[in-house]
């Protein structure tokens, strides 16, 4: 009989903030898997996660370079998919341990995507965590949407056409991965006047978290990779 795989979200760095189910998969499977953007960098989501695995849990590390390269990426996921296959032809179950929520920007989708391909009989189940910038909103106790306020969560885009789009058409707007156009991103904010209804955070919940509204105060300087912008139109 084949092993499940699951994918669990661990939160957004907080050990606290995990839900008591992806706990309990953690404790009860095999294997767990953990992606790195390198071969040299620790795992966030498995320093939180192996504080709740259980004795004898094997750790699978899966390097995920941050490229654009698709087909390097591409080889990369099938050569994950075949780890963890391995795992589970072998009747283990294995969880997949992501930062934040499994569904939203993360490699996990593309790991159950090839696994459906290669193992399509394997029981596949997701569970969900809390997403980085819910844990960035509560921090400061704001409410993310109210009423029938609109909410929408995109990556910060490059073209400054699109980003207009979405300051225009939503009350409240996360924007993700703001770290390499940062600068471009709050001079739209300032064009649109809505520079004064955002704010910055970066490594929620993790060691050096940071959180500030005066954006010009941070132009010209390097970002954490975990950094957003959370822009509420209507007033905080």
């Amino acid at each position: 009989m084949k092993g499940r795989f699951f994918g669990v979200g661990v939160g957004p760095g907080d050990p606290e903030l995990i839900t008591l189910k992806g706990h309990r998969v953690l404790g009860g499977v095999q294997v767990v898997c953990s992606p790195r953007s390198a071969a040299d960098r620790e795992s966030i989501a498995l320093s939180i996660a192996g504080r709740f695995t259980g004795e004898g849990c094997e750790i699978m590390e899966l390097v995920f370079p941050m490229s654009r390269d698709g087909e390097a990426l591409e080889r990369r996921w099938l050569e994950a998919a075949g780890k963890i296959g391995s795992r589970l032809e072998q009747g283990k179950d294995v969880a997949f341990v992501t930062l934040g929520d499994p569904g939203l920007y993360s490699t996990y989708a593309y790991l159950v995507e090839k696994l459906r391909v290669l193992h399509p009989e394997v029981e596949i189940e997701t569970i969900p965590g809390v997403a980085a910038f819910l844990a960035c909103a509560a921090a400061r106790n704001t409410p993310l949407a109210q009423g029938q306020e609109k909410l929408a969560v995109v990556p910060a885009p490059g073209n400054p056409a699109d980003l207009h789009l979405a300051l225009q058409n939503f009350e409240n707007v996360v924007l993700m991965k703001v770290a390499r156009n940062y600068d471009q991103v709050v001079q739209v904010l300032e064009d649109l006047h809505l520079k004064d209804k955002a704010f910055f955070a970066s490594r929620c919940g993790l060691e050096g978290s940071f959180a500030t509204d005066d954006l010009d105060s941070l132009l010209g300087q390097e970002k954490d990779y975990f950094s957003m912008l959370i822009v509420k139109r209507g007033g905080r």
